[in-house]
């Protein structure tokens, strides 16, 4: 089995019927859309046309933030060269061109100064301001080929957009009936950001994921952490906005204290880029990939590949291979010992602090007893994913009666089969779970299995015992 888990953006490339099939049966787990491009109806109907081709799958929602963007280069690459002077004017639904970008954001680049710096896309080109005013001039100091609505990255002290932004609301609201499991926060910065998008949702059933671009969000990563139900590595931004050498540093960081959390945590940007036009990927970005794999991140998230690429499955399929082999080096003995007490929000309540506890020893008699497999019985997730942290080498069953819980539990790491049961007897669970995996091919007769369920005395809201079962 793959433990870590894929995300695929659907775009232009991939959002027929036909090829949104054939990426679920490629390997992933997780469809990101983002509301980036188009307008809301647009993204709704995108939404509920996924939902209905991949019902077992968790739909991932994008929500740009303060995210400024260019007006359209079209679909063919235009070339911008070292020293080509370039013209930027605030304009909507405008197509740009090598000699004059649009920039859809009102009264933003007046407030440009000479010598400031503008990034495109993911920090690939660059721009140096050389006279500012409504119509701002300036020259390629970093050159390459753009297409499409890529994002402008400006400098952040003159971005100071709380969240949700007026744009994002719309959204949200429009978002607030429809079926999805996650909406990812673009340019979180404070844990207030993330309180009040929550607020602006107001969903229990939808994972809130902040997504880490910004250095006040890396500066405030703990206190993001705990108010979030997941994070985003985002290294495009990120990477603008940060030194580049520290990029690995700040990757490695974010995804060890998410994990830590019991959060997923997901490496995103530029990880098979090349595949966007080539059929086979840099051996940079297959070690990148691997890297991501060997650092303990839960999934890993193909964004333009998969979006806008000339081959979109065949770009998940090397995803596949190349993090299956990464696994197969992974030291999971080495990081579930070295890992810690699970981190939790402030003082946690009485019943994170027992499910914390009840999974380091699930683990631990995982581990010693070489079982075939770590059962969760979880209603919100909670236990599953807490038992994720340990990257344990045998798969993690979850049994759930929450659809919903069963289409998150796509973005958590190692949980490899989530079966359905109305019950919360836990003889029942533990019968429940022997016989699925025997179905399975998981277990057979002999072979230890532990089982982790809320007990009778503590009440099904709470994981209170550990059982170590022997397959009849």
């Amino acid at each position: 089995m793959r433990r870590t888990r894929i995300v695929a953006t659907i775009g232009p490339a991939s959002e027929s019927d036909e090829v949104l099939l054939e990426l679920v049966k490629a390997g992933v787990d997780v469809f990101r859309l983002s509301m980036a491009h188009g307008d809301i109806p647009s993204s709704i109907e995108r939404l509920r046309r996924v939902r209905a081709l991949a019902p077992d799958l968790a739909i991932m929602v994008d929500i740009p933030g303060p995210k400024i963007r260019a007006g359209s280069f079209g679909t063919v690459p235009v070339s911008l060269p070292v020293g080509t002077d370039v013209t930027l004017i605030e304009g909507f639904a405008h197509t740009s061109t090598a000699s004059t970008i649009y920039v859809e954001r009102a009264d933003i680049l007046a407030q440009l100064k000479v010598g400031d710096r503008i990034h495109i896309g993911d920090g690939g080109l660059s721009l140096l301001v050389e006279k500012s005013g409504s119509t701002t001039l300036a020259k390629v100091t970093s050159g390459g080929s753009v297409m499409g609505k890529p994002g402008l990255s400006l400098p952040s002290s003159i971005l100071n957009d709380r969240l949700p932004t007026e744009e994002d609301r719309a959204r949200i609201e429009a978002l607030r009936t429809e079926q999805f499991e996650i909406l990812a926060v673009s340019f979180v910065r404070s844990a207030f950001d993330m309180v009040s998008v929550r607020t602006v949702l107001s969903r229990d059933d939808v994972m809130l994921m902040a997504k880490i671009e910004t250095g006040e969000g890396v500066a405030n990563l703990d206190e993001i952490i705990t108010v979030s139900d997941a994070i985003m590595v985002a290294r495009g931004d990120l990477g603008v906005r940060m030194p580049i050498e520290e990029v690995p540093h700040l990757q490695k960081l974010i995804v060890r204290h998410g994990i830590r959390y019991a959060r997923p945590v997901v490496v995103a940007t530029q990880m098979l880029e090349s595949m966007t036009h080539a059929q086979v990927p840099t051996r940079a970005e297959v070690t990148d990939v691997a890297n991501a794999v060997l650092d303990g991140a839960s999934a890993v998230m193909l964004s333009g590949e998969t979006a806008i690429g000339e081959d979109p499955v065949g770009t998940v399929i090397t995803m596949d291979r190349i993090v299956r082999r990464a696994e197969e080096s992974f030291d999971y003995a080495k990081w579930g010992s070295s890992l810690g007490v699970q981190q939790i929000v402030g003082t946690g309540t009485q019943s994170t602090r027992i499910t914390a506890a009840i999974t380091g020893a699930a683990w631990r008699a995982a581990m010693e007893e070489r079982a075939v497999a770590i059962v969760a019985c979880t209603r919100s997730g909670m236990t599953a994913r807490a038992i994720s942290r340990f990257r344990p080498p045998m798969p993690i069953i979850a049994i759930t009666p929450s659809e919903i819980t069963a289409r998150q539990l796509r973005s958590s790491w190692g949980v490899q089969e989530v079966f359905l049961s109305p019950s919360t007897n836990i003889d029942e669970l533990c019968d429940f779970a022997v016989a699925q995996m025997k179905k399975a091919g998981i277990a057979q007769a002999g072979d230890p299995v532990v089982i982790m369920a809320g007990s009778s005395s503590g009440g099904t809201a709470v994981t209170d015992t550990v059982r170590m079962v022997i397959v009849s």
